[in-house]
């Protein structure tokens, strides 16, 4: 789908694209979540459209184009762009994915090394000794609850990883509260209350950690990301201040409990297509990896993005001015026929020969890590997706019993109804 346009000059975005037959669509997105974008381009023939969300004017655009148009570095400013509650629940105020130009570049250079292939795997190893420890608990419990025990799981695996002290974890609590920002950050008032009450408590935590690092009375290893966060000089030479610094905390650990998701959706994936289990059981790499990133494609995670135009620019003969909202479809590129064949169908087989452009897979964002706003743990979160089904497949024995697995494309973020129910009868080993 695309918008052809004869004019030789360019013209304005509002006026060369079509619009909504609804005068403000906040109840429709409400109503349908993830799919509406993908059902307005296909209804408009267009994959860039514009409409009117909570009464501002909005750009609309899905697709490989749009994703290369969107994470051109420099032109969109995330400042605005994202209802004010979200943003302090995922990222808050001056936090890197907050800045432009240099600033956030200085800034993801700092996020990003804390991703390296070693940092990596020193997650993946944390996480698998978590995830036995609480293999070994399960024969016990009547009936295990699959989410519930993911997020804890990746929880203590992330602050483990963090180097933070274990005299400074409320376990059950910090669970509780990472889960209830992701959880708040969709469309229900009662949830995204409660995510904001309880990130709040988080926020002090993370400050007396960060204080505690500065004033000499906790000493965590020099690479962990409590003590790079905490001894990080932006580009003034300066410590960032103490809340800014909390907040990154928060933001590197929180995403690693929102992959409990992917986590999930994996898990009813080995149920729903059976015939994966033992091919994820082996531990092959290859077969790993095209599931890992089918479950990635497939699943709903977060269905767009907003942007709001830095500098001007036109782009397929539109003028997009300084200061447009832009919300890129992330659901809808993922389940995009004119990349991915029958994208209603769970082929994990499709990623056999896949090289990506950056432009065509984006649950967690596209483009290029340094210089734009993609999440900087997509590549821990595969790795933990990985490990964790494989984990599952080949040293748990457990039954999946009767019970509501209906993903509702309307509840953002989303999840199985049940919250996906096992029955576990003894560890393999």
């Amino acid at each position: 789908m695309s918008v052809s346009h004869k004019q030789s000059l360019p013209i304005p975005v509002e006026h060369g694209v079509p619009h909504t037959k609804a005068f403000d669509s906040t109840l429709k997105l409400l109503s349908e979540g993830y799919p509406f974008f993908q059902r307005r381009c296909n209804e408009l023939g267009s994959d860039v459209f514009t409409t009117r969300l909570m009464g501002r004017r909005a750009i609309c655009v899905s697709g490989p184009e749009a994703a290369r148009m969107f994470w051109q570095p420099g032109r969109f400013t995330r400042r605005g762009a994202i209802p004010p509650t979200t943003l302090m629940l995922l990222q808050d105020f001056g936090s890197a994915q907050t800045l432009d130009g240099e600033d956030h570049r200085h800034r993801k250079a700092m996020m990003m090394s804390l991703q390296t292939p070693a940092d990596r795997a020193r997650m993946v190893t944390i996480a698998t000794e978590e995830w036995r420890a609480r293999f070994a608990r399960w024969p016990g419990q009547k009936r295990v609850v699959l989410f519930d025990e993911a997020e804890s799981v990746l929880c203590a695996a992330a602050w483990r990883w963090a180097g933070i002290p274990a005299a400074d974890i409320d376990h059950p609590r910090l669970t509780r509260e990472f889960s209830a920002m992701i959880d708040g950050a969709g469309n229900a008032i009662r949830r995204t209350l409660q995510g904001l009450v309880l990130r709040s408590r988080t926020e002090h935590w993370a400050k007396n950690l960060i204080q505690a690092v500065r004033g000499g009375r906790t000493a965590p290893p020099p690479e962990s990301p409590l003590a790079v966060i905490a001894r990080h000089r932006d580009r003034d030479e300066q410590p960032l201040p103490v809340d800014i610094a909390a907040n990154e905390l928060i933001n590197v650990l929180r995403p690693v409990v929102a992959v409990a998701r992917f986590i999930i959706f994996g898990a009813q994936a080995m149920h729903e297509f059976p015939e994966w289990r033992p091919r994820i059981a082996t531990g092959d790499d290859a077969t790993l990896t095209m599931f890992a990133q089918e479950v990635r494609r497939y699943y709903p995670f977060f269905p767009a993005v907003g942007g709001r135009v830095l500098n001007a620019f036109d782009w397929r003969g539109l003028h997009f001015d300084e200061g447009t909202w832009v919300l890129f479809d992330m659901y809808g590129t993922n389940h995009d026929p004119a990349i991915w064949p029958e994208p209603q169908r769970f082929k994990p087989e499709r990623f056999a020969r896949w090289q990506s452009d950056a432009f065509d897979l984006v649950p967690q964002g596209a483009g290029d890590y340094l210089t734009g706003h993609r999440c900087p743990g997509e590549a821990m979160t595969v790795d933990l997706v990985k490990s964790a089904l494989h984990l599952l497949a080949s040293e748990v024995v457990y039954q999946v019993p009767r019970q509501d697995l209906t993903i509702s494309l309307s509840r953002m973020p989303t999840m199985p109804a049940s919250r996906f129910l096992i029955d576990v009868a003894a560890p393999v080993r």
